[in-house]
């Protein structure tokens, strides 16, 4: 049986216990426990086709395990619990509108728990300012744009005032632009609302601006869960760092610690660090790519508020997109660094470069190594 998640630090509202999924004879899903903590937004990642989307039905009870059991505020549920599926709403990765105007289409969940016209055209006017798209009640739903259409699916699922949002890939099938101003516009609701939310989503980006915590699956088994900001940038396996693009967290020891700022011994090196963790515990350590800078090796650089200086070895260069992920190392320590392909055209990377490479001590994520295990 795969891992689980970490305990809630507050009461947990879903609880999905030895949950295991078969098709065909085939096992796509196998997890001891899964939690759903009240009032965060959890983050479901991992690549197509790992059973993100499958945990997400068994614990919204849209379908049932073919063994272990969900659940709710400490009562077992199943999909046929009426009551328990009026507690939640949903947005897919279709927004599934029907012909018919905007406010019909939101009004849709409300019609059918007969709650009363005036009521329902207060709460569809309210839901759809909070998305955006205040006084478009009586647009034709069909005549949106794709962005504009997921938020209708979303005011739909807000109006109905839930306790837990089920959110499905919500934002895979728009286009960059869209979706970047609606992840973070989505989060930003999410938070306001106050909503319990299982939000499952392939983009580590998404990921880290809507969630409180993240999940990651691979092959239907739990490989790291946790806080978003530790387990995005402190990867415990090979398979973890290179889903997020970064190198494995590395251990070491803080030995010193000045004015806030702990001193690490990391292999050879010594790094600066902001964390309340004292002298003398053994960490984990991890710094994202996009908050290392490079500079040439025999540059003169002036001071800035980086505390870590370091000269290190290019050891690969992969191309990542529209950016280039660069390996680096110094006396085994080891970190990756994203930089456009122009920066590293200019810079002449590649395999034995010497570079000097620069984070600031809040740019480095620390956490204790006690109970860590490698894989969660």
């Amino acid at each position: 049986m795969s891992a689980r998640t970490p305990a809630c630090t507050r009461t947990p509202i879903i609880v999905g216990e030895d949950i295991e999924v078969r098709y065909h004879k085939r096992t796509v899903l196998e997890v001891e426990r899964f939690e759903l903590c009240n009032g965060e937004t959890h983050a479901i990642l991992g690549p197509s086709g790992s059973g993100k989307s499958t945990l997400l039905r068994i614990l919204g009870l849209l379908e049932k395990p073919t063994r272990g059991h969900v659940t709710l505020d400490g009562r077992p549920v199943e999909p046929g619990d009426k009551s328990a599926r009026m507690m939640m709403a949903a947005v897919f990765q279709n927004p599934y509108l029907f012909k018919g105007t905007v406010g019909e289409n939101v009004a849709y969940g409300l019609a059918l728990r007969k709650v009363p016209r005036e009521q329902r055209d207060e709460r569809v006017a309210a839901a759809l300012e909070r998305v955006g798209l205040g006084g478009t009640q009586k647009s034709s739903a069909l005549q949106l744009s794709g962005g504009e259409a997921q938020r209708v699916a979303l005011a739909r699922a807000l109006v109905l005032e839930p306790r837990i949002m089920l959110l499905d890939e919500p934002l895979s099938y728009l286009d960059p632009l869209i979706k970047r101003r609606l992840v973070t516009d989505f989060s930003e609701i999410l938070s306001a609302e106050g909503v319990t939310a299982l939000y499952v989503t392939h983009d580590q980006d998404e990921a880290m601006v809507v969630s409180d915590r993240v999940t990651i699956i691979n092959e239907g088994r739990v490989v790291r869960s946790g806080g978003v900001d530790e387990v995005m940038t402190l990867p415990t396996t090979e398979w973890v760092a290179d889903f997020i693009g970064m190198e494995t967290a590395l251990h070491g020891g803080i030995v010193g610690r000045s004015e806030g700022v702990a001193e690490v011994s990391v292999g050879g090196e010594r790094v600066f660090a902001v964390t309340d963790l004292p002298v003398g515990i053994d960490v984990l350590v991890g710094i994202r790519p996009e908050d290392v800078l490079l500079f040439d090796a025999d540059v003169d650089i002036p001071q800035s508020s980086a505390r870590n200086r370091l000269r290190m070895r290019v050891d690969g260069v992969e191309r990542r997109g529209g950016t280039d992920r660069i390996s680096l190392s110094s006396n085994g320590f080891r970190i990756a660094a994203s930089v456009s392909r122009a920066s590293a055209r200019e810079m002449g990377l590649e395999p034995g470069s010497e570079v000097i490479a620069l984070f600031k001590a809040t740019s480095v994520t620390v956490a204790s190594a006690v109970g860590v295990p490698s894989g969660v």
